[in-house]
Parts: C-alpha cells; sequence; structure tokens
C-alpha cells in the first residue's frame, strides 16, 4: 500500500506537471530554442518540493480543501526554483555539469541561451502570480512576500517587512563570495536561510495566503506558519549538505562533492555530519510545534516536512 506521503508527493507532481505543461510555451513556439530550454530544465524530473508545500499549506488553512487554482502558484513557484538552478549551475557561479540527472541548461542549449531561460522563466512566474484568480490584495500580498523572497533582501529597505532573512539572490552573493573562506556557523546559517530557505518558506506562507480567500488568516497563525517554513527549510539545506557529502552523483542526480570541492560553507563543515543530522531532526520538531495550533489540518505539512529530513537524494 501506498504511503500517505507517497501519495501527497505524486499527486502534487501531477498537479504541478499539469500545470506547468499549461503555462510553458510548447516547443514548437517560436523562437524554439528559449522555450526548448526552458522546458528541457522544468522537466528535468524534480520533486516538486516547493509546489507541493506550497499547495499542502493552502490545504492547512482552507480545512483540507485544495483550493482551486493553487496548481498556478505552485507552477510558478517551481519556475522560480528552476530559474535560479539554471544560473547556479552556470560556469561563472558553480559550473556544473549536471542536474536532476541529465545535462545542465548551459551544457545542453549554451551559456547565452540557458541564461535567457532563466530569465524568461522568472519573468513567466511573476506573469503567473500576476493572473491568480484570488482577491486583489492577496495577489499583492503573495507577490509581495516571494519577490522580497527570491530577492537580496532589498525590501527592507523600502519599508517592506515580510519577515524573512535576506532573500534566495543575496545569499547566492553572500555564498559566492564566502568561497574559500573559513566557515562560521553565523554565515552557514545566514546563507541557507537565504539562499534556500527563503524560497521553502514563501512556499510555505504563499500557499496559506493563497488558502485565506477561503478561510481568513490571523496574524498569529501567518507568524506561526512562516516559523514552520524557516525551520523547514533550514533543515532541508542541511540535508542536502549532509546528501551532497555521503551520497553519489547517480543518488543525487547532481555532483556530489561540488560543496567540499568548493570550500563552500556547509552545515557538515562546522558541525560534523552526526551533528548536522541532529540539527535537522531538532529543526522539525520544532516546525512541528509552530504548527500546534491547527491541529489535524496540519498532519499533510508534517508530514512533508519528515520527509525532508528523511530523504536519501
Amino acid at each position: 500500500m501506498e504511503s500517505p506521503v507517497r501519495s501527497l508527493l505524486v499527486s502534487g507532481v501531477t498537479l504541478t506537471d499539469a500545470a506547468l505543461e499549461r503555462l510553458l510555451p510548447s516547443p514548437d513556439t517560436l523562437p524554439h530554442s528559449i522555450h526548448r530550454a526552458m522546458r528541457h530544465s522544468v522537466f528535468a524530473g524534480g520533486k516538486r518540493l516547493r509546489p507541493i508545500l506550497c499547495m499542502e499549506a493552502a490545504r492547512m488553512v482552507a480545512h483540507g480543501d485544495l483550493p482551486s487554482g493553487i496548481e498556478d502558484l505552485g507552477a510558478a513557484i517551481e519556475m522560480l526554483h528552476t530559474y535560479s538552478l539554471i544560473h547556479d549551475d552556470l560556469p561563472a557561479l558553480d559550473n556544473d555539469d549536471l542536474r536532476r540527472g541529465k545535462p545542465t541548461c548551459h551544457v545542453a542549449f549554451g551559456e547565452a541561451i540557458a541564461i535567457l531561460a532563466g530569465d524568461a522563466l522568472q519573468t513567466l512566474a511573476f506573469q503567473t502570480i500576476g493572473a491568480l484568480r484570488v482577491a486583489p490584495e492577496i495577489a499583492v500580498a503573495i507577490l509581495r512576500d516571494i519577490s522580497v523572497a527570491v530577492g537580496t533582501g532589498v525590501g527592507f529597505a523600502s519599508g517592506i517587512d515580510t519577515g524573512l532573512a535576506p532573500g534566495m539572490i543575496g545569499g547566492q552573493v553572500v555564498d559566492i563570495e564566502s568561497e574559500g573562506v573559513r566557515p562560521t556557523a553565523e554565515l552557514v546559517e545566514t546563507i541557507h536561510r537565504a539562499k534556500t530557505g527563503a524560497l521553502i518558506t514563501t512556499s510555505i506562507v504563499s500557499g496559506s495566503l493563497y488558502g485565506s480567500s477561503i478561510e481568513p488568516l490571523h496574524a498569529d497563525q501567518l507568524r506561526r506558519i512562516r516559523t514552520f517554513g524557516e525551520k523547514a527549510g533550514l533543515a532541508f539545506q542541511i540535508v542536502d549538505d549532509v546528501l551532497d557529502m555521503t551520497q553519489s552523483s547517480e543518488e543525487l542526480g547532481k555532483t556530489a562533492g561540488k560543496d567540499a570541492a568548493s570550500v563552500k560553507a556547509t552545515w557538515p563543515a562546522v558541525h560534523g555530519i552526526e551533528q548536522s543530522r541532529h540539527d535537522a531532526a531538532e529543526l522539525i520538531a520544532d516546525a512541528f510545534a509552530a504548527l500546534e495550533p491547527f491541529g489535524a489540518a496540519a498532519g499533510p505539512l508534517k508530514s512533508l516536512a519528515q520527509y525532508l529530513v528523511e530523504r536519501t537524494h
């Protein structure tokens, strides 16, 4: 019998992929190269964890009902994630040739098209969010939260305080500038919360905001949901660091050992593998505690968070 988490993952992938197929230009749409490059990376076999977290957060807020159209928001988040991977793999950044078990976008299509494919996916993601079938104030809240999460943190200087750490691009910059520098606990946590954790957190928060069109959220509920996302997002990256050191490229679907070879700031580099596993488990326990007021409705989201720290690839 299929486990509940496995069922969630399978159904979430199906919903997300159907939305992506509908939203992305076909491979026969001119100009062919850019659209084929976009689809190459989007449909390279990702687990769709971020859109699934988004959908399950919406379901939790809506007390078990999956809000109509939420798969489009999930698809937009997957576009943003894929754009970040395409750019992260470029020679100027991580210089990787394997992603999700397939050649990276720049290996398959060249650097210029890969850069533009990432740009196009980011643009299409925000077009998709702007067209969501929700009240304008909810759409604006989702756009604001996601844009700060994927940015450099400039939203804070503009007076926008979503409660997030500096965003994904800001984390990428710190990560690049820290290569070859002896990592500290503070540096590693800053990078992880921004580079990876911010997108996971906003996946959960934006899904909850979408669900609030059915069941309004109180400020304390949103704060707890954000805390859950931050804890789960950090745990996810800690486990990713451990897997990079303990699994093969075939098992990971990407080049193993890259972090150590580049002297990257990783959790195991500072705390060791066993302590890293303990820290991830502790973060998930704290994440669970944040969702206690949601009762049984939080069950699927908690199951997914547990999967994040128990996965082997």
